[in-house]
């Protein structure tokens, strides 16, 4: 099994950016324990600013993976790109926010996303994406 983990703006900076709500944890230590747990499911993490970047992993991911799972940060509540860049791949792909972005700022509760990812998951702090894993392992 082969997952990639695409993270979109701003998650370079967690364990640095409003530590409150995003935790104190930097996403490539995570990913380390994420891959030890889930061994021998290789789990692949690309993370850009770029929108554009985004579009073309996802586009690229259906022909090497089994699943994806995106949190694509604030390009969710605003991003119709990636919303057909999700509509176009056939694999499973799972939408994930470390916050729970229904108890927020108006503007965060709206996700171009939601309607065309296999599922949600939100407000588990990292553990969303464990979350995320399980579910594309049940999947499979």
């Amino acid at each position: 099994m082969q997952i990639l983990i695409l993270n979109g703006v701003n998650l370079n900076l967690l364990g640095q950016r409003e530590t409150s709500i995003y935790g104190l944890v930097s996403f490539d230590d995570f990913l380390s324990t994420l891959r030890k747990h889930y061994e021998p499911t290789i789990i692949d993490y690309i993370q850009s600013n770029d929108e554009s970047v985004l579009v073309e992993q996802i586009q690229l991911s259906e022909n090497q993976y089994n699943g994806l799972i995106i949190n694509a940060g604030a390009y969710t509540h605003t991003s119709i790109a990636l919303c057909d860049a999700v509509r176009s791949v056939a694999i499973p792909v799972v939408e994930v926010h470390i916050s729970n972005i229904f108890a927020r700022e108006t503007y965060r509760k709206k996700s171009y996303l939601s309607e065309v990812c296999t599922g949600s998951i939100c407000g588990f702090g990292l553990n969303s994406y464990k979350l995320a894993i399980e579910s594309l392992l049940i999947m499979n």
